[in-house]
């Protein structure tokens, strides 16, 4: 197979929602029809039940969360699948909006009970921003659900976003039996299986045939007619250009949890979706074809495995040819790197790879010096810059209790800072070297005490601090220029670990009476980019 055919086999997609929508356990049964794993296993699991592949974390099986942004790759009917599962809750959000410069569609799970709640609107505005095109799961209909029809007219009104029923919903809540495809004028009815743990019994036919008409009562059947009739007089006609254009979402009615559903949405996502894009770098395009080897590091995992303490950086391939033992050009460092440890992902296991394409996404072992939005290329004139960058809201002082184990908080420190989920200021004439940790969500924090207690072995303590707004300075103020600013009560200057300065307000209102007070020093929400030497 040449290169051009196995770019067109690759499919990079992640799965985006609110928390609570079924994004895991879609991701999951995803990969349970993939044939990627014969058993699904459950968000929250029971004793008897396996765990998700996709939580691989020790504190996400304790919460039933998403914490981290998953890797999961296989082979599913010819195509090459790198499917990314994200956190859904907004704490965790800067890990969720890197992973979606990574992929080239998404799927967004809805709750079909609750229809767009705020984090899929504020998802769904990233991924339209970036051109991504949307497939949408209409999830959890054998509960009470709202209104198919509803439910369109919300994705349109609220996202503004043209809607298209792929399928559509045979009964609601209890009485849901399966989907009709409209595609293909075909009824899929299906059985519930225990847990929802294997591939779930379906039966296919025609509208009218016998069987069909035997499993469904008269009421079901005739509103099904009814609405299906309406759909084609009123709704939008099938086009793949406006899906590509994210104009369209396709639209897929299921069940997660009992695996209605999930085989016609893999079917159609693969059948529909985009294999990988170009890249547009200083107005310049780079195909997935170009020549060189190209790709950016969009995430950092240290400790995925525990035996090993090591540190895996998660690189997009964009361009170009991977192979093993390549030497390549590294961004920052404007230095040669060989990558000769590189792994295939499949949550937290992993087996060596020697070849990648375009679209496929692996892991980089044992490089210390790399970091989120590097390049990495075999020509230097390519730079990616697909990174963005967040502004911090909560505040908080990381306190070591234990002086024994300084070198092991510190380390531990360390390396989840390389991993971009948390930064740590440095307060301006500060009485004492104690770190302030700074991030989009308080929920970071405990991430980050969890993960040194767990991984590292060193309990910390947490001090609320008291601001809720960090503000960039220009980089090259003057230290002499910085003391004579006028800061509001409680305002504080601080440093990021690149040494630029920062202003800490308690609160919205100080950081404007700071605006109108010094109007001759601009201030910057998004952190500044570069080091100060």
């Amino acid at each position: 197979m040449d290169s051009t055919q196995e770019i067109q086999r690759r499919r990079t997609f992640a799965i985006i929602s609110h928390p609570d929508a079924g994004k895991t356990t879609l991701t999951e049964k995803l990969l349970l029809y993939g044939g990627a794993v014969q058993l699904a296993g459950s968000v929250t699991a029971r004793k008897n039940q396996r765990a998700t592949t996709s939580d691989w974390m020790e504190l996400e099986r304790k919460r039933g969360i998403s914490i981290s942004s998953t890797v999961l790759q296989f082979d599913y009917q010819g195509y090459r699948l790198n499917l990314l599962d994200t956190p859904g809750h907004k704490d965790f959000s800067e890990d969720t909006y890197r992973v979606l410069t990574a992929v080239d569609s998404v799927v967004m799970v809805i709750d079909s009970a609750k229809g767009i709640e705020p984090q899929t609107r504020k998802l769904f505005e990233v991924c339209r921003e970036r051109g991504v095109p949307i497939f949408t799961f209409m999830n959890k209909c054998d509960r009470p659900m709202k209104d198919p029809l509803a439910l369109l007219d919300e994705l349109e009104r609220v996202l503004g976003i043209g809607a298209f029923p792929v399928n559509w919903p045979i009964g609601n809540g209890s009485e849901f039996q399966g989907v009709f495809d409209r595609q293909t004028q075909q009824m899929h009815l299906f059985e519930r299986t225990v847990g929802g743990q294997f591939r779930a019994p379906v039966q296919v036919g025609g509208l009218q045939d016998d069987f069909i008409r035997a499993r469904l009562d008269d009421a079901t059947f005739h509103r099904t007619v009814e609405e299906l009739e309406m759909l084609e007089h009123a709704g939008h006609e099938w086009d793949d250009a406006a899906v590509l254009a994210d104009t369209t979402t396709p639209v897929f009615f299921g069940s997660a949890i009992n695996n209605f559903g999930v085989q016609l949405l893999l079917d159609g996502f693969l059948k529909h979706s985009p294999p990988p894009k170009s890249r547009v770098m200083a107005g310049v395009e780079i195909s997935p074809e170009h020549p060189g080897f190209s790709g950016f590091i969009f995430k950092i995992q240290a400790n995925m495995d525990p035996k090993h303490r090591d540190r895996i950086a998660f690189i997009r391939v964009c361009s170009g040819k991977f192979e093993r033992d390549m030497t390549v050009h590294h961004s920052r460092s404007a230095k040669k790197v060989r990558l000769s440890s590189s792994h295939k992902l499949f949550g937290n296991e992993r087996e060596t790879v020697d070849e990648a394409y375009p679209g496929d996404v692996i892991g980089l072992v044992g490089h210390d010096n790399f970091g989120i939005g590097d390049t990495l290329t075999t020509d230097p004139s390519i730079t990616y810059k697909e990174i963005p960058r967040f502004t911090p809201e909560a505040f908080a002082y990381l306190h070591n209790p234990n002086t024994a184990k300084f070198k092991q908080f510190r380390r531990g420190l360390d390396q989840l800072l390389q991993e971009g989920v948390i930064q740590v200021l440095e307060l301006r004439d500060a009485a004492t070297n104690v770190p302030l940790l700074a991030a989009v969500g308080p929920l970071q924090f405990e991430v980050v005490q969890f993960r040194l207690e767990s991984e590292y072995g060193s309990a910390s303590r947490l001090e609320p601090a008291p601001w809720t707004v960090a503000r960039w300075l220009p980089a090259a103020i003057r230290e002499d220029e910085l003391d004579a600013l006028s800061l509001p009560t409680g305002a504080r200057l601080a440093y990021d670990l690149g040494k630029n300065p920062v202003v800490l307000f308690p609160n919205e209102w100080s950081a404007n009476y700071f605006g109108e007070t010094n109007k001759l020093v601009p201030l910057s929400a998004l952190p500044v980019q570069t080091a100060r030497d």
